[in-house]
């Protein structure tokens, strides 16, 4: 028996889920728990340095610095399947494991790919992260425990491997298709090329066949020891990139630009389509995922979505994965239900990570708006494709590897609270984020108290013992440990709050399917109140306080709702009248209450 079968059998436990029951499950009945893999567990130090020899600048390994591998991997992660299955978690999104350019960068502000985003092999697993089998064991594992594995993916870059002779070593600037048409070379009063091509708006083989000469807004070319280093080999022809310069994220460039000089791929080409169904059809046939969270999937063109998705779903259902989730990433930090729905219709992604919930739980918990902010939210429901229901399918989450943790925004919209006040307005979060509709998403650290420093890099912090300063100096939530020890403990009472919401879902479907009806909102910090399900009876009602002053309000209520069941918090035992609860809530609390049929 190999070692990656005995891990398995050792980690499935006597009494594994059967994969139909686990596939059976529709996304809204999930609760996912996002992890970077290199910033989890070590469970093989010999990968840390992906098997390559030499400094930080060739393996990429430095536990010391943030911006460096530090050595988590697959097995580590399945190692640890029974502390995210404690958490309460019954879906796990990995943060890209496919093979990474190591390092990259210009002298001196050089990193590493620790993250998964600086792909060069869209076939196999980053050494750094383990093996294909680990992998396997890893997904295997998860199922049996009962959870489904997301993957990350990614078909809007590679890694930086192409350059523009006209800027080597320094940024290129976006050159935009009026002043650097295709049919110009390096510019309107340049040379003839590419006489055949019709634009990219045509796109047929045919079409893309004609556009030959790459060199119409830089000229691009690659150094001849990375002439190869792309797999699939097609990835290594300029000709499938855009090669106009750096996205400015607005406009055009935000479709055609180099995402921070990453190698930005032509997806209107219908060879650069194919090719992408190919490789992740590919993941799905071999390992047997999901679901996808799409990265920058608002960077690429629609046509690509309209193609790409439905060809991941048929590819899904002949494996038997009737429900495979593909959510993409639209990065916004706006309340703007509209600007991310427009992605689940003309893209026709099936969900989208949703950015409107992280900007209202934000505004509505750091005191920047009223409680009333949660009802424009609720109110965009109707704009995703499928409407309320389809909106119930959307992962929703505090903070992330990009923005920020939710505890480090806390910080800096109170920042001389007391740790008790820390907690009380942490677990708000969470209450709002496990009782709203929508697939709760929870990052990695946010369940220990981490808080990191804001932005990405800060707050990617190890869940194993850390070595970087900065890490180590962060003032964590509800523990006075630091980041310098592991953290794989249940102890901290936001894993608790954690836990015991995860299984409230878990036993009332209402929280999962339940319709959304806002009861009580105010233009001020105060009383939030909402129910989950319908006037049957059997409805929950959540109520929390975001003000520091106790409140006690009559809120609406479905009228046979007439006796109430508390599942957290205080709860009236009973209507006040038909129709109507009077709710009790000190500073910063909360309660659940779950209406019961009347005997």
């Amino acid at each position: 028996m190999s070692v990656v079968a005995a891990l398995l059998m050792a980690l499935a436990g006597p009494a594994a889920v059967p994969i139909d029951v686990v596939r059976a499950r529709p996304p809204e009945d999930d609760v996912i728990y996002f992890v970077l893999p290199d910033r989890f567990e070590n469970g093989d130090p010999s990968n840390d340095r992906g098997g390559l020899t030499g400094d930080r600048l060739v393996t990429g390994y430095d536990p010391s610095d943030a911006g460096f591998y530090h050595g988590g991997d697959l097995r580590g992660l399945t190692e640890r399947l029974d502390y995210i299955e404690a958490l309460g978690a019954t879906a796990i999104w990995i943060g890209p494991v496919l093979k990474n350019k190591p390092v990259q960068g210009p002298p001196g502000h050089e990193s590493a790919g620790y993250h998964g985003y600086w792909i060069t092999d869209f076939t196999t697993v980053d050494p750094h992260f383990g093996t294909e089998a680990e992998f396997k064991a890893l997904v295997d594992a998860a199922h049996a425990r009962g959870m489904k594995v997301y993957m990350d993916i990614i078909a809007n870059h590679t890694a930086d491997v192409i350059q523009y002779r006209e800027c080597v070593g320094r940024p290129c600037a976006y050159r935009s298709k009026a002043d650097y048409p295709y049919s110009r070379k390096g510019g309107v009063s340049g040379k003839a090329i590419n006489p055949q091509f019709q634009g990219d708006a045509v796109e047929t083989p045919e079409n893309f066949a004609a556009l030959t000469d790459p060199s119409y807004a830089y000229t691009p070319f690659v150094a001849a020891a990375e002439a190869t280093v792309k797999v699939p080999a097609w990835l290594n022809d300029p000709r499938y990139y855009h090669n106009r310069g750096d996205s400015t994220f607005a406009g055009e460039s935000a479709r055609f630009g180099d995402f921070a000089g990453l190698d930005d791929l032509m997806t209107e080409d219908p060879r650069v389509i194919d090719g992408f169904i190919a490789i992740y059809g590919n993941w799905i046939d071999r390992f047997g995922i999901d679901g996808f969270r799409i990265d920058t999937a608002r960077h690429v063109n629609p046509e690509f979505w309209q193609r790409f998705v439905p060809a991941m779903q048929a590819r899904a259902a002949a494996r038997g994965i009737p429900h495979f989730h593909i959510f993409g990433e639209v990065y916004s930090e706006a309340v703007d239900p509209g600007y991310t729905a427009q992605y689940t219709r003309r893209d026709t992604l099936p969900a989208v990570l949703d950015f409107s919930f992280q900007a209202a739980a934000r505004a509505l918990l750091s005191g920047k708006a009223g409680t009333d902010v949660f009802a424009k939210w609720v109110d965009g429901d109707v704009l995703y494709e499928g409407g309320e229901a389809g909106a119930r399918q959307l992962p929703t989450f505090l903070g992330n590897h990009d923005m920020g943790r939710i505890g480090y925004m806390l910080d800096q919209a109170w920042p001389h609270a007391s740790e008790a006040e820390r907690l009380q307005r942490l677990t708000l979060a969470h209450v709002l984020l496990l009782a709203a509709r929508g697939v709760p998403t929870i990052y990695s650290g946010d369940e220990q108290g981490f808080t990191g420093h804001g932005g990405d890099r800060d707050s990617r912090e190890d869940l194993f013992a850390s070595q970087v300063a900065r890490y180590n100096s962060n003032r964590l939530i509800g523990t006075n440990t630091t980041t310098a020890t592991a953290h794989f403990g249940q102890d901290n009472p936001i894993f608790a709050t954690i836990a015991k919401l995860s299984r409230l879902r878990r036993d009332h479907a209402q929280l999962r399917r339940g319709r959304t009806v806002v009861r009580f909102t105010t233009d001020k910090p105060g009383l939030l109140a909402f129910t989950r399900g319908d006037d049957d009876g059997q409805e929950i009602l959540v109520a929390v306080n975001t003000s520091t002053a106790p409140i006690a309000q009559n809120v609406a209520v479905g009228t046979r709702s007439v006796r109430f069941a508390t599942l957290a918090g205080a709860c009236p035992g009973a209507a006040a009248a038909p129709g109507s609860a009077r709710i009790i809530l000190p500073p910063l609390g909360y309660a659940i209450c779950a209406a019961v049929p009347s005997e």
